[in-house]
């Protein structure tokens, strides 16, 4: 592996996902779905493009899958609506966009794309991202685009225990992003997700705001977190792991770890993230007993995972 080629990682959610709950099928089918992401990303890269590129191509895959809580696999809010949230931030220059609470485009990463590229602001919510969308021509899709009946099952289950589910009602947070480095040393990282099952409408997790659940820059890493979100905003996590690197000089791996395993646990902040720097292999770590994630460095073989122990 060469130091500074290019490496992409991605993330699916993390969380208690125990062996035993997880059938062969369903195991099969997000190995499946995590490489086809990577593939994505990794083609974009390989032919010489931007690591920008080849994070919003990652993400809008995991957007497609409904296996995971982004797009086409959104959760459910307690009024049985959606609401979709995605940020992405380019590490050359630190500009970044992001969209928080629709539920009538189809690939949210790519609308905050748009506000990085076409808008003087940074982050648009609700109306005011619908109208920013009219004004680029984006599609627009009807709400039900995302209804699948495993979600609604997992609402109706949510609401008969009375609980706010930080995913799929397995434990599993359900947030999925992607970093990458390009053969330039460009870094990015894009974050996505459909929130919480039954949470009420209006909760903002980590994942649209830049410092928390995404962050990039090319003087030391790039970052996409998935967890419990409150948390990762108290922590402001993604950001921190950019700082210890550039202000303490901390390795990427010790930085990593000192934010995910020790100091999110004392606030009860159980998740993980994906972390690339500006040479060598992607970081992929998690507090919890599992994270969907994959990585591929250039010369090198896909790696996926969803257990804590592979």
């Amino acid at each position: 592996m060469s130091e500074t080629g290019w490496a992409i990682a991605l993330h699916g959610g993390a969380g208690t996902i125990p062996r035993a709950q997880v059938s062969a099928e369903k195991e099969a089918e997000c190995h499946d779905g995590l490489r086809r992401a990577l593939r994505a990303g990794a083609d974009i890269l390989e032919q010489g493009g931007s690591s920008f590129d080849a994070v919003e191509a990652t993400v809008i895959e995991l957007e497609n899958d409904p296996n995971f809580n982004a797009g086409h696999g959104s959760v459910l809010t307690s009024d049985g609506g959606f609401e979709l949230d995605a940020s992405i931030m380019r590490g050359s220059d630190l500009e970044a966009g992001a969209v928080v609470g629709v539920s009538r485009i189809e690939h949210p990463i790519s609308l905050a794309r748009l506000v990085l590229e076409k808008s003087d602001h940074l982050m648009f919510v609700g109306e005011g991202a619908y109208e920013f969308a009219k004004s680029q021509n984006v599609p627009f899709v009807d709400p039900s685009f995302f209804d699948t009946p495993y979600r609604r099952a997992q609402l109706e289950a949510a609401k008969k225990a009375s609980v706010v589910s930080l995913d799929h009602n397995d434990g599993k947070f359900g947030t999925v992003g992607a970093v990458a480095r390009d053969r330039s040393g460009g870094l990015a990282a894009a974050t996505s997700t459909g929130g919480m099952t039954n949470k009420k409408p209006g909760r903002i997790g980590d994942t649209p705001l830049i410092g928390a659940g995404t962050y990039a820059s090319d003087q030391s890493c790039a970052v996409s977190a998935t967890g419990h979100g409150e948390m990762f905003i108290r922590m402001t996590v993604a950001r921190d792991i950019a700082a210890l690197m550039e202000y303490a000089n901390y390795s990427l791996e010790d930085a990593v770890h000192r934010k995910v395993m020790e100091e999110l646990p004392k606030i009860d902040g159980d998740g993980g993230v994906v972390a690339i720097g500006k040479t060598g292999a992607p970081i992929l770590v998690m507090n919890t007993d599992g994270m969907y994630r994959a990585s591929m460095v250039e010369n090198g073989k896909p790696y996926t995972a969803i257990f804590g122990d592979e």
